[in-house]
């Protein structure tokens, strides 16, 4: 049996503060005192901002009228035993790259009911790092293939997370509208790589932002949690039990989270 001071626990998630970007078009964070020390003897700060910015784990409620809340998840969703799988050496410079299936599998064993963590290498574009690309971070990540959310559903994945703007290829979110030069870009890309268009691959409306529609509605319901990083290079394509901790908050469709790996449980 393992012992506590065996345990080594790594930080998953990034830094937040009103430089953090957050998803394109959600409101970024901002933050003000509303009294000081003097007179007062306390500090006091109010916030306001988005569920969408910095690390965050989207809810079922998110993308389902009827889904749970952030309140009515239980932490056994929230924390179990799971993988980091790191396609970091093969996508991390892959602008609109694809992942499939295959490619976590050949890194990791996903066991039936884990958490999935992927390193796509793109968190090296964050905020808070020393090469961080706002535009490349949130616009041209890689993504995965559609029948990724088959496999997901076999698995019965409990949550993912990724180091990134979303779970879903960048293409196949509103962002493919909002930046019609990025979509060309892609579609160029896709053509020449795969011999079909951007349509062809994550075709709309039938297959729009897959990742999130179907599978956050029930019987699946694995969410997902977004902009992670840390020290997610420290645990490629490791087991490990992994926490992910929103508030626990009633009608909250989504919440800003700490996500952290425990290392050192044996047969894990």
């Amino acid at each position: 049996m393992s012992k506590w001071s065996d345990i080594k626990m790594y930080d998953l998630s990034i830094p937040i503060g009103i430089n953090t970007p957050p998803w394109p078009t959600y409101e970024p964070l901002q933050m003000k005192f509303f009294k000081r020390l003097t007179p007062n003897g306390a500090n006091g700060q109010l916030m306001t901002h988005s569920n969408h910015v910095g690390t965050h784990l989207d809810g079922p409620l998110h993308f389902d009228t009827a889904g749970r809340d952030m309140a009515s998840l239980e932490l056994t969703k929230l924390c179990h035993p799971g993988c980091v799988v790191d396609l970091s050496d093969e996508f991390g410079e892959d602008d609109f790259g694809i992942y499939t299936p295959a490619d976590i599998e050949k890194r990791v064993n996903v066991k039936e009911g884990d958490i999935l963590i992927i390193n796509t290498g793109y968190h090296k574009y964050g905020w808070d790092s020393p090469t961080a690309d706002e535009r490349r971070y949130m616009l041209r990540h890689p993504g995965p293939s559609l029948d990724f959310i088959q496999w997901v559903r076999d698995k019965k994945i409990r949550w993912i997370g990724v180091d990134c703007g979303s779970a879903d290829h960048p293409m196949n979110t509103k962002i493919r509208d909002w930046e019609p030069m990025e979509a060309e870009a892609c579609d160029a890309l896709f053509q020449k790589k795969y011999g079909k268009t951007l349509n062809e691959v994550y075709p709309w409306p039938s297959r729009y932002q897959a990742m999130h529609i179907e599978l956050f509605c029930k019987p699946y319901e694995a969410i997902h949690a977004e902009c992670l990083g840390g020290e997610i290079d420290k645990l490629s394509n490791r087991r490990v039990v992994i926490g992910c901790f929103p508030w626990k908050l009633v009608d909250g469709e989504s919440c800003i989270s700490r996500i952290v790996a425990f290392d050192g449980f044996e047969d894990v």
